[in-house]
């Protein structure tokens, strides 16, 4: 089935079982998805029962829609991505994001935990997305262009919203958060990277580094959506003071900085004009 015809299917699928047009849309990454419990009056739709989704395996991922009121705002969260490293194709980790636009979504917040390669961060620290490099090795605008999603050369150069972004720098202010502000590299994983190549990575300027986030960026800029991107560092991955890590560490960092991200991203909401 053609793409379009897919993402057609599955917003009217969407559409029928909720009672409002969501305006912004939540991606919510490892430990973080429990903002979601936050929405009122909330409709949940698991992956598995919408037609032409994937279905999330990564512990510390919900694998549901959750729609309602948050802080006055209509929002559409995801508890729970689709990762590349799952075996999902680029097309499948992106298709949500092409289905929140056709659902009426105009703004996307992105959320992701990852690894500090920048010694300013810290484990718990947050981060504001500015900018990414993209190192997995695939981009998911490969392929036929569907002109109906967006041109066939996107501009990347201010993937991130700046307004968005100084709005949350103003909300990190008024919350006396002590907020960063960085470059996001993205990897296909699934495994932590080495020394070496943590360190070829902070040369071409990364700040943080994951396994997520930037193809669903790219898509959001093909289809015109404004786009917030917010990390959560929960180790560190500097290349000559490396620690070992396990997804079971990362999951209990997110946890615990759950409570400050939650007010963060809710104040955020509270002020932002969609």
């Amino acid at each position: 089935m053609r793409l379009l015809n897919k993402v057609k299917e599955t917003s009217e699928y969407i559409s029928e079982k909720i009672s409002i047009e969501p305006e912004i849309g939540l991606i919510l990454g490892s430990g973080l998805g429990t903002l979601a419990n936050e929405i009122e009056d909330p409709t949940y739709i698991k992956y598995e029962d919408i037609p032409n989704f994937p279905v999330s395996t990564v512990e510390g991922h919900e694998g549901q829609l959750v729609i309602g009121i948050l802080n006055g705002k209509k929002v559409l969260a995801m508890q729970g991505r689709f990762h590349y490293y799952e075996g999902y194709s680029m097309e499948e980790v992106t298709f949500p994001v092409r289905v929140m636009k056709l659902l009426g979504i105009k703004t996307l917040i992105v959320t992701n935990a990852c690894g500090g390669m920048n010694k300013e961060l810290y484990p718990g620290a947050l981060m504001l997305i500015n900018d990414h490099v993209n190192f997995m090795g695939d981009n998911p605008l490969i392929g036929p262009n569907h002109e109906e999603f967006g041109p066939r050369f996107p501009d990347m150069s201010h993937a991130y919203d700046e307004e968005l972004i100084n709005l949350s720098k103003k909300v990190a202010t008024e919350l006396e958060y002590d907020i960063k502000e960085g470059v996001y590299a993205a990897i296909s994983g699934p495994y932590f990277f080495s020394r070496a190549e943590l360190k070829m990575l902070r040369i071409l300027g990364g700040d943080v580094i994951g396994m997520s986030t930037v193809p669903e960026v790219i898509v959001a800029n093909h289809m015109g959506l404004r786009v917030l991107g917010i990390s959560c560092v929960t180790d560190m991955a500097i290349a000559d003071e490396i620690v070992s890590i396990c997804h079971e560490e990362v999951i209990a960092v997110a946890a615990q900085t759950r409570p400050k991200f939650i007010k963060l991203v809710k104040e955020i909401l509270n002020q932002i004009e969609n």
